[in-house]
């Protein structure tokens, strides 16, 4: 039997991207410092790494999207905080980020890491931004890294 599993060895020459939505900026930010240190301190240099902020989750797919196909970056990762209301717009919301993060994946066949935390309350989200819960940010960043690290692994195998 082979095993592929991905590791956290991110590739000395491979980019990164993470797109960020600025709602909810008192926890989203928390989430981009984790995500930030996570591949800092697994070897990914600040210069890897490029940053594009979003208006909210909503907006996330497009740029997420068009990162990917652009085949510049080995994975990107996606960064946002929907905390449900008294209305249904949570539902259609965190469904349509998630659902075109995967649509963005399956197209590009570039990883993307979906970070957005959907949470019932405030309590909650600040909690998975880097209190109780850990950080997710932090979190995504691992993900994307050790996805890398399996890809490549994969590119090299004689499947």
């Amino acid at each position: 039997m082979t095993l592929y599993e991905g590791r956290y060895v991110a590739p000395s020459d491979a980019r990164f991207a993470i797109v960020a939505a600025r709602f909810n900026h008192f926890v989203v930010d928390r989430l981009v410092e984790g995500a930030l240190d996570g591949l800092h301190r697994h070897g990914v240099e600040a210069a890897r790494v490029d940053l594009a902020k979003v208006p909210g989750a909503w907006e996330l797919p497009l740029i997420v999207d068009r990162l990917a196909r652009s085949q510049k970056y080995a994975a990107v990762i996606a960064l946002g905080a929907v905390i449900r209301g008294s209305t249904p717009h949570f539902d259609y919301v965190a469904g349509q980020a998630a659902s075109g993060a995967a649509a963005a994946m399956a197209a590009s066949g570039v990883p993307v890491v979906f970070g957005v935390l959907t949470t019932d309350t405030i309590e909650q989200a600040v909690e998975r931004a880097g209190t109780k819960a850990g950080n997710k940010g932090w979190e995504a960043a691992l993900t994307a890294i050790e996805m890398v690290d399996l890809l490549a692994q994969l590119g090299d195998a004689k499947i």
